[in-house]
């Protein structure tokens, strides 16, 4: 079964589902999206760890984290394997001090909200693309020539809210960074 590779780019309310979240995971290597409606607590679990906030006592996800590196074990990936109804199925890949390999089932927003803290890879598989995902029709960066150092700062603030307006969260990163560049050279 072949995997692909997928990364966190949004994090929004679920219009469809009041009260819960939308995770939107994005194909690294095509245009396809993968949206997985999740709770309150993990949605707030995974944007604590990419906002790299840390709470006074550790979260649910930061004591496993912690778990984990107390027993030297690492989280080698995380893969979202199967889509049944409407549930998604994942499993975490641990690599324990001894090289072995361990498998555990897990629910995908838990999965996710490990991914991030760990920094390590998202996989699925096109069958689950293919059924729950969506093309998107967002373009990286639209009309880009030469490196963004080389961009006035009034252009690169307006193509970051041309991006956010398009929820192209992962390019908007990037212009970000390079928007933050520029104003410390300033």
């Amino acid at each position: 079964m072949e995997k692909i590779a997928i990364d966190v780019v949004a994090l929004t309310d679920s219009e469809s589902h009041p009260g819960n979240f939308a995770l939107i995971l994005e194909e690294r290597s095509g245009k396809r999206r993968l949206p997985i409606i999740i709770g309150k607590a993990e949605a707030q679990a995974i944007a604590m760890a990419l906002e790299n906030m840390r709470p006074q006592r550790p979260l649910t996800h930061d004591l496993f984290k912690q778990t984990l590196e107390a027993l030297q074990a690492t989280l080698e990936e995380v893969f979202i394997y199967k889509l049944e109804e409407t549930m998604f199925y994942a499993q975490l890949k641990l690599k324990s001090p001894s090289g072995k390999t361990i498998i555990i089932e897990a629910r995908s927003s838990d999965a996710i909200a490990l991914s991030v803290r760990f920094i390590c890879p998202i996989y699925t598989t096109s069958e689950v693309l293919g059924t729950a995902g969506f093309a998107s029709n967002v373009s990286a960066v639209v009309d880009k020539k030469g490196p963004f150092s080389d961009y006035p700062l009034e252009k690169l603030e307006a193509l970051l809210a041309k991006l956010l307006a398009k929820e192209d969260y992962q390019s908007a990163a990037r212009i970000r960074d390079a928007i933050k560049k520029k104003k410390s050279r300033e």
